[in-house]
C-alpha cells in the first residue's frame, strides 16, 4: 500500500478506538484500508482492554500500515482516542468508531473543505446517522459543508494540533457518550466551526460496541447531566413561528438571536406554512405550520426537561387566535413568549394560512 498523499500535502492518520466487537472492528479496518489506503499514512488502533478474541484478531491483521496498542485497563472512548492521537504527528486525524464502515474515498472532499475554510476545525462525513435530515434543505457554507454545533464522534476529521490544543476529549465522561458533544461545544466557544459534508458518506452501526441496554441508558443519563451542568444554555429549545417568508426576510437582529442560540448549543424549531425553507444549520428544523406539527413540537421531550420548548418566538403574520392560545399555554407552563419585530426590514408576502387539521 502506498503511503503517499495522492491529492494533499497534509498527512492523515486514522484513529480507531476498539473495545470488543471483533467482527465489526475487522470490517471497519478492512474498509479503511480498501478505500482510504492510498491516501492515509497510518491506522492507529487503541485496544481498550478487549477480550482475547478481539486481541487475537487485531494482532493478526495483515496490514503494514496498522499499529495496534493494547491498553492494560479499560479507559473508555475519550482517553483511548487521546492516547492514540498523542502517538501521531499527522496534520489531520480521522477518528472512527470501530462500528463504522467506509464505502468510498471521501478524504478529498473533507480535505478540500477544511482547506477552504480556515476557521473550520472539524468535518464529519454524512451517512445513515443523518438519515432523518433532508440535507438538501440546509445552507451550504464555503467548501460545500453544512454547519453544525453538535459534534458526532463516530467519524470526525480534525486537525491534530487543534484537537490537542483543546485537550482532546475530556476523560470525565468515562466510557463514552457526550465527550464528543462536549468537545464540539468547547471548539464553538473558542470560535472554531464544525461541519457535516453531505457528499461524504459513512455507515455507522449505532451501538455496535456498547449496545443499547441498561448500562448504556445509565451512562448516557449520567454524562448528559455533566454536559448540561457545564453548558446550561444548551437546554435552549426555541419554537419559532412565522408566515411564508425566507431567511433573507429576517432582520439582522432576529438572525443574530437565532445564531446565538446555536452558538450556545440550543435548537430552533421553525413552523412555517412553506414546507421546505432553507435552514441555517443542523440544529434548525422546520415543519409546516399546522395543528399536528405544533402539538408534536410542544410535547417534544415532555418526559425530559432538557428537550422541552423553553421559549416561543412569534413573528408577524401569526393569526390572533393562535397567538392568544400560545400566550395561555406559555403562562400555564411558564414558557416565555417573545414577539419579534420586523421594524428593520419589511417582509414581502409574509402571510399565513389558517391552521389545518
Amino acid at each position: 500500500m502506498s503511503r503517499s498523499m495522492a491529492y494533499s500535502d497534509k498527512s492523515i492518520d486514522v484513529v480507531i478506538p476498539v473495545y470488543n466487537a471483533p467482527d465489526l472492528t475487522r470490517r471497519c479496518v478492512d474498509s479503511v484500508v480498501t478505500y482510504l489506503g492510498n491516501s492515509i499514512r497510518r491506522i492507529l488502533i487503541q485496544d481498550d482492554a478487549s477480550a482475547g478474541e478481539t486481541r487475537q484478531m487485531l494482532d493478526n491483521l495483515p496490514y503494514d500500515c496498522v499499529d495496534v496498542y493494547h491498553a492494560k485497563k479499560n479507559q473508555g472512548f475519550g482517553l483511548s482516542v487521546n492516547e492514540a492521537v498523542n502517538r501521531s504527528d499527522a496534520f489531520y486525524i480521522l477518528i472512527l468508531n470501530s462500528d463504522t464502515e467506509i464505502s468510498h474515498d471521501f478524504l478529498p472532499l473533507l480535505c478540500a473543505t477544511l482547506a477552504a475554510d480556515a476557521k473550520l476545525a472539524a468535518i464529519i462525513p454524512a451517512g445513515n446517522s443523518y438519515a432523518k435530515y433532508n440535507l438538501d434543505q440546509y445552507l451550504l457554507r464555503e467548501g460545500g459543508y453544512i454547519a453544525t454545533y453538535y459534534l458526532r464522534g463516530h467519524a470526525i476529521m480534525i486537525r491534530r494540533d487543534i484537537f490537542q490544543e483543546m485537550g482532546g476529549f475530556d476523560p470525565v465522561f468515562g466510557r463514552g457518550y457526550y465527550e464528543d458533544i462536549d468537545l464540539g461545544r468547547r471548539l464553538a466557544l473558542r470560535g472554531w466551526r464544525l461541519g457535516v459534508h453531505p457528499g461524504a458518506q459513512i455507515y455507522h452501526k449505532v451501538g455496535g460496541s456498547f449496545g443499547r441496554g441498561r448500562a448504556f441508558q445509565k451512562l448516557i443519563k449520567r454524562n448528559r447531566a455533566i454536559y448540561l451542568s457545564r453548558y446550561p444554555k444548551a437546554r435552549q429549545s426555541i419554537l419559532l413561528l412565522s408566515g411564508d417568508c425566507s431567511l433573507e426576510d429576517f432582520p439582522p437582529s432576529v438572525l443574530d438571536a437565532i445564531e446565538n442560540v446555536f452558538h450556545e448549543g440550543g435548537y430552533v424549531h421553525w413552523l412555517i406554512p412553506a414546507i421546505s425553507p432553507t435552514l441555517l444549520c443542523l440544529q434548525m428544523y422546520s415543519q409546516p405550520l399546522c395543528l399536528s406539527a405544533l402539538i408534536s413540537v410542544m410535547l417534544r421531550g415532555w418526559w425530559r426537561v432538557d428537550r422541552r420548548i423553553t421559549e416561543i418566538w412569534m413573528m408577524p403574520g401569526i393569526p390572533l387566535l393562535l397567538r392568544a392560545a400560545l400566550a395561555l399555554w406559555g403562562r400555564a407552563f411558564r414558557v416565555e413568549i417573545k414577539e419579534l419585530s420586523f421594524k428593520e426590514k419589511t417582509i414581502q408576502n409574509c402571510s399565513v394560512r389558517l391552521l389545518s387539521k
